[in-house]
């Protein structure tokens, strides 16, 4: 694609956090963006700062008119979270615009470009941004398209310096939803997990490993691949041909993290290699999963040469994803830690984290399910992984892009959660149920619109003496 062609670039979906760093690319290279996305929130209201123009209403009348009336010089991006039922998906695809997926433009963006991709259906987002910004702040030449803001960057997309004669390395997200990590050219891959995910799209967990298994073969010949053990079990394959596999994990692996410190600020560890130990590192980001996570990170840096002591200050200075063990407060009003966690993994990874951090206190845990389909194909599993807060506040399913499933719905995980306490509230009522309970230690799990009560809980809790 000739991107000195373009009048401009509409984006159905522009608040996703994949899609908003394309949208922020092709704004930082001058090419007009605009776009629809269903509500308004932070990131878009930033999107807006930034000069884009967006919609919030899925008609003809709110498309702008140069966007109609440029067709053959116009790229609509889109994503499968819209539903298929759009106003204006419809009406771009019956008119014939170019239409293509975010994953197919970000294929083409990179395709030029020395590129780790980061997939794993846990672990991702820290994983990239962590490698993106231990390179960057070891002054490689970086750009960077994140699935989550990075407190250090505050932003989901980091800028290669387009003077700077060193060739640039771009750090990416290799997206499972939906397939489209198939669409990148990876030099470096890690896998940082392999569990049952999105099964309303692969169907079954086999098909969603042969799926990774053909993220893999993407590598070159000369490709290097950082895996985490466990995923590497899960694999059907063995032969890895001329790649060069390194696998990871907490105690075991060519790569693993011994003499592990679970602290309350942070989480210190010792990395051990075949090449190399680096004694006493230290991650602000708490974590069993996190120093997993690193182990990946810190191997890539030594990949690309980066010398152990611009590794220590890289992953000290690492200042995390925005809802990723988000610790919102720590003082002695409370204890209160946001989490994106909406797999069953990553909550029975983020609570017993949680828990090593503070052994001695109740632990509450507020959870909003994210689709139908996940809460129905891992109902007992979500019953489990709760079952390790003392209490348990369960909010209703956030649908995304899915209808309502009969039968479906948050209460079906109550009877198999083993919490002393539990109970049902509403987004609404929420609030008040937390000023009466005032818990020690509270947490907020989910990957919908639970967010938007992050900011009022933390508010909340200010008050309490």
């Amino acid at each position: 694609m000739n991107w000195e062609k373009l009048h401009s670039v509409y984006f159905l979906g522009i608040g996703g956090i994949g899609m908003s760093a394309i949208a922020r690319w092709f704004n930082h290279i001058g090419i007009p963006v605009s776009g629809y996305d269903r509500t308004s929130s932070p990131l878009t209201r930033k999107l807006e700062e930034e000069g884009m123009q967006i919609t919030y209403e899925d008609t003809l009348g709110t498309i702008p008119a140069d966007i109609k009336a440029g067709k053959s010089n116009v790229l609509i991006v889109w994503t499968p979270a819209i539903p298929k039922d759009s106003v204006q998906l419809h009406y771009f695809k019956k008119e014939g615009f170019d239409l293509k997926k975010r994953s197919e433009v970000l294929g083409m963006i990179t395709s030029t470009m020395y590129t780790v991709g980061v997939a794993g259906t846990h672990g991702k987002t820290t994983t990239s941004s962590m490698v993106a910004h231990m390179l960057k702040s070891a002054g490689k030449n970086i750009a960077a398209f994140l699935g989550g803001l990075t407190q250090n960057y505050e932003s989901n997309l980091i800028l290669h310096d387009e003077e700077n004669e060193e060739q640039p390395i771009v750090v990416v997200e290799a997206d499972e939803f939906d397939r489209s990590f198939l669409r990148l050219h990876p030099n470096v891959a890690v896998v940082t997990s392999v569990d049952a995910d999105h099964l309303d799209i692969y169907g079954d967990a086999q098909e969603l490993t042969r799926n990774v298994e053909k993220y893999i073969g993407l590598l070159p010949d000369d490709g290097v691949l950082f895996i985490q053990k466990n995923a590497l079990k899960k694999l059907n394959r063995n032969d890895f041909g001329s790649l060069t596999l390194r696998q990871y994990g907490l105690g075991e692996g060519a790569v693993r993290a011994e003499n592990i410190n679970a602290g309350i600020a942070s989480f210190e560890f010792d990395y051990i290699s075949e090449e190399q130990t680096i004694k006493g590192l230290v991650l602000r980001v708490p974590g069993f999963h996190n120093v997993e996570n690193a182990l990946a990170s810190v191997s890539i840096a030594l990949h690309f040469g980066v010398s152990e002591g611009a590794i220590r200050e890289g992953l000290e200075t690492f200042r995390g994803v925005k809802r990723r063990f988000e610790i919102k407060r720590q003082d002695e009003k409370g204890v209160y830690i946001d989490d994106y966690a909406h797999h069953p993994e990553e909550i029975r990874a983020f609570l017993r984290s949680v828990k090593a951090m503070y052994p001695e206190k109740k632990l509450t845990a507020v959870f909003q399910p994210h689709l139908f389909t996940r809460t129905r194909d891992f109902a007992d599993e979500f019953s489990e992984a709760l079952s390790l807060a003392d209490e348990v506040i369960l909010l209703d399913i956030y649908p995304a892009r899915e209808l309502p499933i009969a039968g479906v719905n948050a209460e079906m995980l109550m009877d198999r959660i083993t919490a002393k306490e539990k109970s049902l509230q509403s987004k609404e009522g929420l609030l008040a149920f937390l000023d009466k309970q005032r818990p020690s230690v509270l947490v907020t799990m989910g990957a919908g619109d639970i967010d938007r009560l992050v900011d009022p809980i933390n508010n909340l809790m200010e008050q309490w003496n």
